[in-house]
């Protein structure tokens, strides 16, 4: 008796992770199949058909959006992987209620809503921009506003703490007698980092680079408040071309979309992978 209740219970869980796996992963075949319907707006399907990735590789509008989609994410993946780096170093270091009052500093941006800190980032660069806009321009000649640079320091902003999540999470299992017997050997701080820690944390570094790179191209709330006038990243151009009316072309962009990011996260759990 108590065998068939254990048999019935320890089947709960997996029902519960089918139902959610197929609720998930649902609307996302329903895209796929639309990408290949001959109707423009979906729904009926009325013929299988290549067209609208063949108007997706000859839109100009979407590559030049692509274009300033990756360089945003280029950039802001390399200075927030820098930033990560260093304060997931300094949080591994740091003992006792500064390590507790930096850690809450370094992962407030992963639980303040997107919608909040777009919003404060907007009012931050409008103050400085009232403020230091004037001066900055009579001495530099430069005029300040929001652009990409407004955008690419919003992404830097909350990618950095997915970058120390991730890293921070790799120096947990370093064996700290490695640095010790580096000391030992007459290797100064610079070498000891250099040739000893970042190796030995370079997957984690790697996979949170991929983690920022992923976030930075999918996001389109902060990139909404921050971007400036003449500005468009490709979230940015889905939105306004669903309101235009153009679903199918979306559609074909959505499953090159979904491979690539299926490829990023394949690559990154690899990386997050223990070492045999």
């Amino acid at each position: 008796m108590s065998r068939a209740a254990n048999r019935g219970r320890s089947r709960i869980p997996m029902a519960v992770t089918l139902l959610t796996l197929v609720f998930l992963y649902t609307p996302l075949i329903i895209v796929g199949i639309a990408s290949f319907n001959a109707s423009k707006y979906g729904g009926r399907w009325t013929g299988f058909t290549f067209k609208w990735y063949e108007q997706l590789f000859h839109s100009s509008q979407i590559w030049e959006a692509l274009c300033t989609t990756l360089f945003i994410a280029l950039v802001s993946t390399f200075f927030s992987t820098v930033l990560g780096v260093v304060t997931a170093l300094a949080l591994y270091r740091c003992k006792g209620r500064i390590r507790n009052l930096l850690s809450a500093l370094a992962y407030s941006p992963l639980v303040v809503p997107d919608i909040l800190l777009g919003i404060s980032l907007l009012l931050l660069f409008v103050t400085l921009i009232s403020v230091c806009g004037n001066w900055v321009n009579r001495i530099f000649g430069v005029q300040l506003e929001l652009g990409m640079t407004t955008i690419i320091i919003a992404h830097i902003t909350f990618c950095m703490s997915y970058v120390t999540m991730v890293v921070l999470g790799r120096l947990q299992e370093f064996d700290r007698s490695l640095i010790d017997a580096a000391h030992d050997l007459g290797a100064n701080a610079f070498q000891t980092f250099f040739k000893v820690t970042l190796p030995v944390i370079s997957p984690g570094v790697v996979a949170g680079a991929l983690f920022a790179f992923t976030l930075s191209i999918d996001d389109f709330v902060i990139t909404f408040f921050v971007k400036g006038a003449g500005d468009t990243t490709l979230p940015i151009y889905i939105q306004s071309a669903m309101r235009r009316g153009a679903p199918a072309v979306i559609n074909a962009l959505s499953v090159i979309f979904l491979i690539l990011t299926f490829i990023l996260v394949f690559v990154t759990q690899k990386l997050l992978e223990k070492k045999k």
